[in-house]
């Protein structure tokens, strides 16, 4: 019978991936609540996509460094939500495909508008009452105006997806960052709105305690900074080939044993024997 043999580290070896897989299962479960949460007028509006790797993680992460210049207001959130992405196992992202193409035509005025879901329709290019899309451009990190009850639909799938996880015992939050980022590197096309959710299931959760400057020190960065110091010190002193310190060390504690077992003879060459001590008496 096979075995499998579980270790978060080193981070990428063959154990390690072997302990990923359990939380890409997990995360497929995730997507099925995230599937079946409830939603207004019960028609499907969620579109979901499973990003796990080493590359399609970095590339992710990468996005969300670049467009950290773009948005100064919360530039570092970019950048230290970008470091989470390498840390997790998996990410998930999920999409509403209606929130901005068909919206509930509800009349509810949720949006912030006339209850007549005019401030949507008013400022989308439509033809026939209907929403044209296909104009695929756009500067905004998310692309507005949405109906609401359909993001609120999207609310609902988020949190089904992040009782999933809390059942399975793994480590998941979400993030507007990453999903904006993933919407950029084209997944979930067809909706305006994505958000990033991480997962993982780690010894420490990597998405609580984590530090204002956390693109700068993070466990990435601290293990490559002791490898560099390692480098400086190794080089330090002369070739082992020219003195081999181990072996000093060793001949060392050789002569000093020796040293200890003839200064032990001496003392029982210098103490009287027990049996001449009795004939003298």
């Amino acid at each position: 019978m096979p075995k499998l043999y579980f270790n978060d580290w080193p981070p990428h070896a063959p154990h390690d991936l072997d302990r990923r897989e359990n939380t890409v299962v997990a995360a497929r479960l995730m997507l099925n609540a995230a599937q079946t949460a409830p939603n207004a007028g019960g028609v499907s509006q969620i579109e979901a996509h499973l990003v796990y790797g080493y590359t399609e993680q970095d590339e992710l992460a990468r996005k969300m460094e670049e467009m950290a210049a773009d948005v100064t207001a919360i530039e570092h959130r970019f950048k230290y939500e970008a470091v989470m992405v390498r840390e997790s196992d998996c990410v998930i992202l999920i999409g509403d495909f209606r929130a901005a193409e068909t919206p509930m035509d509800a009349s509810c005025g949720a949006c912030g508008g006339k209850a007549d879901c005019s401030f949507v329709y008013e400022r989308r290019k439509t033809t026939y009452g209907l929403i044209d899309m296909t104009q695929r451009t756009n500067d905004w990190l998310i692309d507005g105006p949405l109906c609401c009850v359909r993001t609120g639909d999207l609310g609902y799938a988020m949190g089904s997806a992040l009782f999933m996880a809390n059942k399975l015992f793994v480590d998941a939050r979400p993030f507007m960052t990453v999903g904006v980022a993933a919407k950029k590197l084209g997944y979930c096309p067809g909706s305006p709105i994505v958000i990033g959710i991480l997962v993982a299931s780690l010894a420490k959760n990597p998405y609580v305690d984590v530090h204002p400057d956390y693109h700068l020190v993070n466990l990435g960065k601290m293990v490559d900074s002791v490898r560099k110091q390692y480098a400086l010190a190794r080089q330090v002193g002369p070739d082992y080939r020219l003195r081999d310190v181990g072996a000093e060390r060793w001949k060392a504690k050789r002569e000093a044993e020796r040293e200890a077992r003839r200064e032990e003879k001496k003392k029982k060459a210098k103490s009287p024997k027990k049996g001449a001590d009795t004939e003298e008496k």
